[in-house]
């Protein structure tokens, strides 16, 4: 019987160790080696050179072009109503009857009133005819009166003279005198009569006029009773839509004072105002821009994304000293009636248009240390590289760039915060996921040059968000 050897265990365990060495020594060579380092991935945008208006952007309120509250100018039933609630009226469209019964009465009475008192202006001007003629005939028998006294005065001279020379007796001479007198006395009440026809004849006139004036004065109540019965027809003054009716039909109408009864509103919806506040230190822009030419101002109402187009028709002459800002209207032809009256709606004031603008996404746009600005930039061989760059202004969801930048190259817009100089990148397909968007975290990026940022900005041209800087 052959006895096992003992030193072969001790060969094996030899082996062992050596085999085992040697996977300490391969591992440890592996982990000297550097790991590779994955592609960040990232959303791009091309750099863009398009025109670009100059804006100032603002929260405008629309208000109706006109608002006319319809009232009742006579009082009485209301007996019918001629349209429908919320219904598009012309202006001169009949909207209300009031019941006209009592006003026709007072119509036909001053009708009646104007017939009798022209009739007695016929009358007086009739009697001032007769009187006039009666002046003419006293006035003839004056005169006749008159020529036969002077004859009578004669004679009874010549005969007072013949008396005196005793070739005539007294009686003869007392006769002549006799008769001279009673001459005289016929042309003096001659004369009476015709003062008393003349004036009858001014007593006449005065009566005429005074009928005249009453005349007037009946036309005056036969037309005031007319425009009152006019007021029991209510049309509309505008072209514009109605409100909710305030009165149904059967309801007692009242007018005058400060009882009376609002039957409807009407507001004048074509064209429409949008009204807004900008800061006061935009008004030198605007006015300046404003004297070459009409300013475009758009509004984009809530829900609608596309924004009416209008014209800035209104400078208010005051800044409001509380709020350091300055109101403008816009008037817009609302053809399509987006814009009512009472909505809210995003303003957009065109100032100028900047034709060949270098424009980025404005989540492109990272802030670093002492608020400079800068975009990653992706080059040909999927890197990146930190790009300082200069912020002329940024329009909404828009930057546009004063130099550092050139149409054509490709921004990073969403991944920035995994992002360094030199970082190798992947660009991932729209609406795929990605790493955390840049956009709003702009304290995460890193400054150019590898430096760790200043800290966030309001946006990325360190102004207020939608403030253009004209």
């Amino acid at each position: 019987m052959i006895r096992p050897s003992r030193s072969v265990p001790i060969v094996v365990l030899i082996l062992a160790l050596v085999v085992m060495l040697g996977a300490c020594s391969r591992d440890k060579a592996e982990s000297k080696a550097p790991p590779a380092t994955p592609a960040v991935p990232v959303a791009v945008a091309p750099v863009e050179q398009k025109a670009m208006p100059l804006q100032i952007q603002a929260i405008g309120t629309v208000e109706a072009l006109s608002v006319v509250s319809v009232r009742a100018q006579v009082g009485g039933e209301l007996m019918r109503v001629h349209f429908k609630e919320g219904q598009d009226v012309k202006k001169g469209d009949l909207l209300f009857t009031i019941d006209p019964r009592s006003f026709e009465a007072a119509v036909a009475q001053a009708q009646a009133n104007l017939a009798r008192d022209t009739g007695l202006v016929q009358q007086a001007r009739a009697a001032l005819e007769r009187d006039r003629a009666r002046v003419l005939q006293t006035r003839a028998a004056l005169a006749r009166d008159q020529a036969q006294a002077r004859t009578a005065d004669a004679e009874a001279k010549r005969y007072a003279e013949l008396y005196k020379r005793e070739l005539i007796s007294l009686e003869q001479s007392e006769q002549f005198h006799t008769t001279a007198e009673a001459l005289a006395a016929t042309v003096r009440a001659d004369e009476a009569d015709v003062k008393s026809a003349e004036e009858t004849v001014k007593a006449d006139e005065a009566a005429i006029k005074a009928a005249e004036q009453t005349v007037r004065g009946d036309e005056a109540m036969v037309e005031t009773a007319k425009i009152q019965l006019g007021y029991t027809k209510i049309t509309s003054p505008v072209d514009g839509r109605t409100g909710s009716l305030m009165l149904h039909e059967g309801n007692i109408v009242r007018a005058g004072g400060t009882s009376d009864s609002t039957l409807v509103v009407i507001n004048q919806i074509q064209p429409v105002y949008v009204s807004f506040t900008v800061p006061q230190q935009q008004l030198p822009a605007i006015r300046r821009y404003m004297a070459a030419g009409t300013l475009e101002v758009r509004a984009t109402p809530a829900g609608d994304a596309q924004p009416q187009r209008g014209t800035v028709s209104f400078v208010d002459n005051i800044v409001d000293a509380a709020t350091g800002t300055i109101r403008l209207k816009g008037t817009f032809t609302n053809a399509e009636r987006k814009l009512w009256p009472g909505q809210f709606a995003n303003v957009e004031l065109v100032l100028s248009t900047e034709p060949d603008a270098i424009v980025v996404p404005a989540q492109a746009v990272q802030t670093g240390q002492g608020n400079s600005t800068f975009v990653f930039v992706v080059k040909d061989d999927s890197t990146v590289e930190t790009r300082r760059i200069t912020v002329k202004r940024t329009q909404g969801n828009e930057t546009v760039v004063g130099d550092g930048l050139k149409p054509g190259e490709k921004v990073v817009t969403d991944g920035m915060p995994r992002l360094v100089a030199g970082a190798k990148v992947e660009i991932r397909a729209p609406g795929q996921e990605g790493g955390r968007s840049g956009g709003g975290q702009r304290s995460g990026a890193a400054a150019p040059g590898g430096a760790a940022p200043g800290g966030p900005a309001p946006d990325a041209a360190g102004k207020a968000p939608g403030k253009a800087q004209p």
